[in-house]
């Protein structure tokens, strides 16, 4: 059976959603082909008519899952307002408790950095579109010149996810979500919402 286009973009975007819940949690590297189409609902067999090799998927994914994230940033409020709503819902226990759903960069980051360029690439450019996002709302006269604190946020952030994910005592892994988004707004000149 010959299925149309949308059918094909629609069934390699449920394999991309499915792979970045997957690889979110059990890793690039702890996530087979055959989990990952599995996931999907799809054979293996499936896998080559979508994508020429794993690292290819990988490569895709990243970059979808940034371009998820630039999404939700979309869901908040414009300007600078919507930055802090961001990052109060970056560092929300919500987020802590749910990698699946959550940043590419928190889950992922460490396998990205030993990925090839291909997927090393997709990622930068996913970041940098997010962060000229972020720049454009808090600077909206010279993001550029906003673009180099946006990133070193974007490090607080991810570290703050990480460590708050990493410890067991939820009373400390809610203090380091505070403090990490008292950090990140501060750097950014936002207010802090009480």
């Amino acid at each position: 059976m010959r299925y149309d286009s949308d059918h094909k973009e629609a069934t390699r975007q449920r394999i991309l959603a499915a792979s970045g819940r997957r690889m979110k949690l059990d890793g690039i590297d702890g996530s087979g082909v055959a989990a990952l189409m599995a996931d999907a609902g799809l054979t293996n067999g499936a896998f080559y008519a979508h994508f020429a090799s794993k690292d290819d998927l990988v490569a895709r994914v990243v970059a979808d899952q940034l371009r998820v994230q630039l999404d939700r940033l979309g869901e908040f409020a414009p300007g600078r307002d919507g930055v802090e709503q961001f990052v109060r819902w970056y560092l929300s226990a919500e987020h802590r408790e749910a990698p699946a759903d959550g940043c590419p960069s928190a889950a992922l980051l460490d396998e990205i950095v030993r990925s090839s360029d291909g997927v090393r690439a997709g990622y930068t450019i996913g970041l940098l579109a997010l962060a000229d996002e972020v720049a454009a709302r808090v600077a909206p006269d010279d993001p550029a010149a906003a673009r180099a604190t946006v990133l070193g946020v974007f490090a607080t952030l991810i570290g703050t996810l990480q460590l708050a994910r990493a410890v067991t005592d939820p009373s400390i892994a809610d203090a380091i979500l505070e403090q990490g988004a008292k950090q990140a707004t501060g750097a950014l000149g936002l207010e802090q919402a009480e």
